[in-house]
């Protein structure tokens, strides 16, 4: 199935972070929280501004980004949970070094 987002939202997929600390200690999935970086997979066409043209979106497939704790609405799309959140709701993108 393939999905595409209407408007500014975007579809993110979360990315797992490392489940040990610095130190070595390795974190139960049971203390771990919800990731909050994430590869964005598919984008909307982008928002409309008052006049009715569209603002071309800022994101594109591919790029990791980070999210607010409780940002977009967690959808499950061919057995994947998945994100969907609006384009604003991301707070940066994380290029490689």
């Amino acid at each position: 199935m393939t999905f595409r987002p209407l408007g500014d939202r975007i579809l993110v997929r979360r990315v797992e972070e490392d489940a040990k600390t610095p130190g070595g200690i390795i974190i139960p999935d049971t203390a771990k929280e919800k990731p909050q970086q994430g590869e964005v997979l598919a984008v909307g066409p982008g928002a409309r501004d008052k006049d009715g043209r569209r603002l071309e979106p800022e994101l594109k497939a591919g790029q990791k980004v980070l999210f607010g704790k409780w940002s977009g609405s967690e959808v499950r799309i061919d057995g994947e949970d998945l994100l969907i959140m609006k384009e604003s709701d991301v707070l940066g993108v994380l290029d490689a070094a």
